[in-house]
């Protein structure tokens, strides 16, 4: 996804009348017609139980990336990294073709000041599932980086350049994947793996089924599953996303109360992200994890009391 970085401050078109205020722009369409039409290589490729693996895990390991930084670091400063910790993980983050980390940040802090509202970009209350899925994505009012949104972080240089060279990274890491696939081919063919396997299934088929991961929680998390918080926007908490993004399911909490590096307040529900965030925490790569304040505990518990009094 190319963010084109600029210092403007971008304000969406009114949109009260869908979107019809809004033109496409083919080129932005491109990339992702190229990332799912390269997932069909895979007829050609075939598969290996370590291709397969592969892309397994570099989907977890990416979706960690976007989840627990792009999101709860960059997004809301739910805990502290220091300046190298950020650096290596907007970059891990850029390998997903999901934008700069400063360009997702504003758009997410966006989102939470207008949710689900006529100027929230991927809204299905406003505007319909699949526009708020993935077809936001293709219109230019939604391009550039509204730096005012995110000061916090444009003052470090290095997440200005990634955010304003977005490509460079995913072209980085497509050619890792076919110098490696290259490599085990040569000197561990019993892997049964070459070259063009591993880039299919690393770069395309992974990279497909983790961006849609994440744009569930914008669609399906504002549609699906149920509301423990009576909040002013239409979040949901469901299971089965959570599962999927490693704990980013728990929307409605989130929404509810931003600002925790715990999405899944309780523990039975699953927070994938919280729990490796808290391991970082013990080896100190990152410090200073936001708790979920226990006067949210006391609402939801009211709640709960008010729903079943009903």
């Amino acid at each position: 996804m190319d963010s084109q970085a600029t210092q403007k401050k971008v304000e969406l078109p009114d949109q009260s009348d869908g979107v019809s205020s809004m033109k496409i722009d083919p080129k932005r369409v491109l990339p992702y017609i190229f990332i799912h039409g390269g997932c069909l290589a895979v007829i050609w490729v075939g598969w290996s139980w370590f291709a397969v693996a592969a892309a397994v895990f570099l989907y977890v390991v990416r979706m960690f990336a976007i989840t627990a930084f792009y999101h709860r670091y960059f997004s809301h400063r739910a805990f502290k990294a220091n300046r190298l910790m950020q650096f290596i993980f907007a970059v891990w983050g850029h390998t997903s073709m999901q934008g700069g980390a400063l360009w997702w940040a504003a758009n997410h802090r966006h989102h939470h000041n207008h949710s689900d509202e006529t100027h929230d970009k991927h809204s299905p209350v406003q505007s319909g599932f699949w526009f708020a899925h993935i077809g936001w994505l293709f219109y230019p009012e939604n391009f550039s980086t509204d730096y005012q949104k995110v000061k916090d972080y444009a003052k470090f240089p290095e997440l200005v350049f990634l955010n304003r060279y977005d490509y460079i990274v995913p072209l980085a890491y497509g050619a890792m994947l076919l110098g490696l696939g290259a490599l085990l081919e040569s000197y561990f063919p019993g892997l049964g793996t070459n070259a063009w396997q591993l880039f299919v299934w690393g770069f395309f088929i992974s990279t497909v089924v983790l961006l849609h991961g994440t744009l569930f929680i914008n669609s399906l998390a504002h549609v699906w599953g149920s509301r423990r918080f009576e909040t002013e926007d239409d979040s949901r908490n469901n299971f089965l996303l959570a599962l999927i993004t490693l704990g980013e399911g728990w929307h409605n909490n989130h929404h509810r109360y931003q600002h925790s590096a715990q999405q899944g307040f309780y523990w039975f529900e699953v927070d994938l992200s919280y729990y490796a965030l808290r391991a970082m925490e013990k080896l100190g790569l990152i410090y200073d994890l936001k708790p979920v304040p226990a006067r949210i505990y006391d609402e939801a518990g009211q709640q709960k009391k008010a729903r079943i009094g009903k």
